[in-house]
């Protein structure tokens, strides 16, 4: 019997932690004690029983405030994550996906280092997978002669308009009334977008 894909395994992990604090109607707890805080990693805000500050970038991931935004990253996480897995193997999907996760909250924190509202969900590390598959199966144009500088013009482009679309998306969403972190969203694709070429030519290097 096949076993399944780490992308699988850190799919399932996600979702079951996240549809169990659901189900036990723990979400605003979850949120505060999981989520990343900026004012915790900023060492303004000490929070007794939360899990400890360093840990929030990953463990905010295991939380989601609701359904759809549960599935919406787990089908992110499959589509772009199996695809990755495969392209740069386990290790550099993982490498992505924990890495980015990082940069995101970094980029968080940074936008707003007292900020006492928690961050939850996966979205900053999906990105970097997005960014690392949008790089891996995206063809750059031909605009000069030199193709790593068509290369790099790629990666400009793919970031540019990643920022972009986060930022339209993030000003309609706050017009309605919801908050979205912008930020860890174009931090984590943005790591991805820079892990991914040297994760491949370290796979690679054999070959």
């Amino acid at each position: 019997m096949k076993r399944p894909s780490t992308t699988v395994i850190l799919t399932a992990v996600t979702s079951f932690v996240s549809l169990m604090i659901m189900a036990a109607g723990l979400d605003g707890q979850a949120a505060g004690a999981m989520g990343l805080v900026p004012a915790r990693l900023s060492g303004q805000l000490d929070l007794v029983g939360a899990v400890p500050a360093w840990l929030t970038p990953f463990s905010c991931t295991l939380v989601h405030g609701g359904i759809l935004h549960l599935f919406f990253n787990m089908l992110m996480l499959v589509w772009c994550g199996t695809a990755v897995e495969r392209l740069l193997g386990t290790p550099g999907m993982l490498t992505i996906y924990g890495v980015s996760a990082i940069v995101s909250a970094l980029a968080q924190w940074m936008s707003a280092p007292l900020e006492l509202s928690p961050v939850i969900g996966a979205s900053g590390a999906v990105s970097g997978l997005i960014g690392a598959y949008a790089l891996s199966f995206g063809r750059p144009r031909m605009l000069v002669q030199s193709p790593r500088f068509n290369r790099f013009l790629h990666v400009v482009w793919l970031a540019a308009a990643w920022a972009v679309l986060q930022l339209a998306v993030g000003f309609v969403a706050g017009a309605e009334g919801l908050l979205l972190a912008t930020p860890a969203h174009i931090g984590g694709f943005v790591a991805g977008l820079l892990l991914q070429r040297p994760l491949l030519l370290w796979r690679y290097r054999g070959a």
